[in-house]
């Protein structure tokens, strides 16, 4: 779960151990592994046709570029609980929303980061279109969102608690 608040995002001690497990095994035992692909593919020959080699290499930049994404989340990140909302939308909460007013028609998700999803429950990251629209409002209020087709759509916002997850 995270809450971004004044630039500081908020992580709950099992997402940062998550996400800092995560960023020891690339940069020890991946490391090692890609490593080991690259130099046994560069040994078959002609790397100008050695798709391996190629393969090998788009995935030691994939998983470089994880490394630098995980090792800036890390450093800006705050661990423990964020600061109780006055009630508005923010990330790391449930919302749940109510399409065009009509309270039958309602969606339930998790507001927060697609790193932090769980199968539990779905997530809207809060620079998507949704996530956007909603972000800072309020209980009861409507909140506007720019669909796919360039159309705007509203919602009003139904409940937003904290994500216990």
């Amino acid at each position: 779960m995270t809450q971004t608040s004044e630039n500081v995002t908020w992580l709950t001690q099992e997402a940062y151990n998550k996400l800092k497990n995560e960023l020891e095994y690339l940069t020890g035992p991946a490391r090692t592994e890609i490593s080991a692909k690259i130099a046994a593919a560069r040994e078959e020959g002609d790397l100008r046709e050695n798709g391996g080699y190629h393969a090998a290499k788009e995935e030691q930049g994939k998983q470089e570029l994880r490394v630098r994404q995980l090792t800036q989340l890390l450093e800006d990140a705050k661990v423990g609980e964020a600061l109780a909302t006055d009630g508005s939308v923010a990330p790391g909460m449930v919302v749940t929303i109510a399409f065009d007013g009509d309270e039958d028609d309602t969606l339930t998700f998790l507001l927060a980061s697609r790193e932090y999803a769980s199968s539990a429950i779905e997530t809207y990251s809060p620079q998507s279109p949704l996530g956007t629209g909603v972000n800072g409002h309020k209980v009861g209020e409507e909140a506007e969102y720019e669909l796919p087709n360039g159309k705007k759509a509203s919602v009003k916002i139904l409940k937003a608690e904290p994500y216990k997850g």
